[in-house]
């Protein structure tokens, strides 16, 4: 009475590539379903919003601030830091 490992392990192989053909299976499944499911509309996507002129000059005069902020730092000279004080 001896155990064989070769039979153990050509079971082990196969219940393993058993597993990885059907989890590819299984996955390409489930990718056709959610590749065909419709998408759901948002109600009211079809009406345009409109937006209002203040909101966008405040948000144009935000980012020319920014800019301006911006290249005041990269024209600005970096001070020069003295590690004897």
């Amino acid at each position: 009475m001896s155990i064989k490992p070769d039979f153990y392990w050509k079971c082990i192989l196969c219940l393993t590539f058993a597993l990885i053909i059907f989890a590819c299976v299984f996955g390409f499944y489930l990718f056709m379903k959610i590749n065909d499911a419709s998408v759901l509309s948002v109600p009211g996507a079809s009406e345009q919003e409109t937006i209002k002129k203040e909101r966008i000059d405040k948000i144009l005069e935000y980012f020319s601030e920014r800019e301006k902020k911006s290249i005041e730092i990269i024209n600005s000279p970096s001070p020069i830091i003295d590690p004897s004080l």
